[in-house]
């Protein structure tokens, strides 16, 4: 039996350095050198990793990290096109959530949570994304740009229900109003560390951030 590819990861991207799909034994290698890729951007700054050190972690040798990548920038673009996968779980939270009452204030909270925890698996691979970005990189610029897509689109249709229940003024811009509110979250969740260095405790910031995001949603007050 073939094995499978790993869902919501396109066959291209599987690919090693010379076009060959690897085996279940090549998976796991290029798997392990991600994870360690990752692990050091934790540690080093980018411009100061080396492929040397990324294959010294994982236990193999520059010459096989090569084998799957034509260099530190190519896996760092696949890690960050994971992490633009993982923030695709943030759609399932407006999806699932119940905005009317109650439920909104739960619903804008675990929404809140989920942004925080997304910027705090990927931070290191996000100050990537947003330096390449500011470079000029198109490729890191396009992942940036449709990382929250999804998400913005999934909270404008929730506005747009409450707009045409009345909850909201005609002038309204669905779009614009949810882009404003996902942009409000990525920004807190960006800097939760500079917040709290202000003496600003994440759980006030966090309970905040619910309170503007029930009121945006659904046009009431909480």
């Amino acid at each position: 039996m073939a094995a499978r590819k790993p869902k919501g990861i396109a066959a291209s991207e599987l690919r090693a350095a010379d076009g060959r799909a690897p085996g279940q034994r090549g998976r796991a290698t290029r798997e392990k050198l991600l994870r360690c890729t990752a692990a050091l951007l934790e540690k080093t700054s980018y411009r100061d990793l080396s492929v040397i050190e990324i294959a010294r972690r994982a236990g193999t040798s520059p010459a096989t990290f090569y084998q799957y990548f034509p260099g530190i920038e190519a896996a760092v673009l696949v890690l960050a096109q994971q992490m633009a996968e993982d923030a695709r779980k943030l759609t399932v939270l407006i999806d699932e959530a119940d905005w009317r009452g109650k439920g909104a204030a739960r619903a804008a909270e675990a929404l809140a949570d989920g942004f925080l925890d997304l910027w705090e698996r990927h931070r290191a691979v996000l100050r990537v994304v947003d330096l390449s970005t500011a470079e000029g990189d198109l490729r890191f610029a396009n992942i940036r740009s449709h990382l929250l897509n999804e998400v913005t689109l999934r909270l404008r249709d929730v506005i747009e229900s409450f707009k045409l229940a009345g909850r909201h003024p005609a002038s309204l811009e669905p779009m614009a109003h949810a882009a404003a509110l996902v942009s409000m979250l990525a920004h807190i969740a960006a800097h939760r560390y500079g917040f709290e260095f202000w003496g600003i405790k994440t759980d006030d910031v966090r309970a905040s951030a619910a309170a503007l995001l029930v009121t945006g949603v659904t046009g009431r007050r909480t």
